[in-house]
């Protein structure tokens, strides 16, 4: 791959991010904010005085939050550009809207959803303060196990296919890094932090609508980039004329 394909496909992933990122907006919007909402309440109502507010939390929830999400997403589509040209033709022979999918489903697996289950997302005020670094650390190491994983299991995957075949190569690989990352799992220390008297319900929608962001972040991206993928990659040959129309009758001599 040349290094204009490259740059036209850095420009469309990032084209793709950003308008991914609209759509995961909304989906904040309107299921995160809530949550968090809830949270500052309850925040407010354990603290001992009314805190000093830099940025008023309407501008947080709308201006702040646009601005966060979609300079994520333009970052997040040009990273995940990069990462489909160097992927692309070595997964298997996949068409180029086909790998977009593949490669957004995965990564939205090894990025976000295996990393989660771990150390799952908190609603403001649901998790201590003094431990933030430590927390931080732990998700970003879950974050690299499993990226490393899911790379070793296609590496896996494509050395037992010539002897077991396709279909049993990828169970095999599947159960390695089911198993990895169960291991991984099982040695990560635990965060546990949530006050017994936080709200569950509070908790769980946080949960679920930070979920719901990065599957749609992920997934609109795949869609919209394998479709701009496939037109820079596979580009339509010019239609030809039907054939009534490629010559005019001659004229019969007299």
């Amino acid at each position: 791959m040349n290094s204009a394909t490259i740059r036209n496909l850095l420009v469309r992933g990032m084209l793709a991010g950003l308008a991914a990122g609209l759509l995961a907006l909304a989906v904040a919007y309107f299921l995160g904010e809530p949550s968090v909402d809830a949270g500052i309440a309850y925040e407010d109502a354990h603290s001992s005085g009314p805190g000093m507010e830099m940025v008023s939390r309407t501008m947080q929830s709308t201006g702040g939050l646009a601005t966060g999400i979609l300079i994520y997403g333009v970052a997040f589509g040009g990273i995940a550009a990069l990462a489909y040209c160097f992927a692309l033709g070595r997964i298997g022979r996949f068409g180029p809207r086909a790998s977009a999918l593949l490669l957004s489903g995965a990564g939205l697996m090894a990025v976000y959803v295996v990393p989660f289950l771990k150390y799952p997302a908190n609603p403001p005020a649901a998790s201590d303060p003094d431990t933030i670094g430590m927390r931080t650390t732990l998700y970003f190491l879950m974050i690299a196990l499993s990226v490393l994983l899911a790379v070793a299991t296609v590496i896996v995957g494509k050395r037992l296919a010539p002897s077991l075949g396709n279909w049993n190569a990828t169970i095999a690989a599947g159960a390695f890094f089911v198993l990895a990352i169960g291991l991984a799992y099982a040695f990560l220390p635990a965060v546990n932090e949530t006050p017994k008297d936080y709200p569950a319900t509070v908790v769980w929608q946080f949960r679920l609508a930070a979920l719901a962001i990065q599957a749609t972040l992920w997934t609109g991206f795949g869609l919209l980039f394998g479709h701009l993928a496939e037109r820079q990659l596979s580009p339509r040959t010019a239609a030809t004329p039907p054939q009534g129309a490629t010559a005019q009758a001659t004229p019969a001599s007299h």
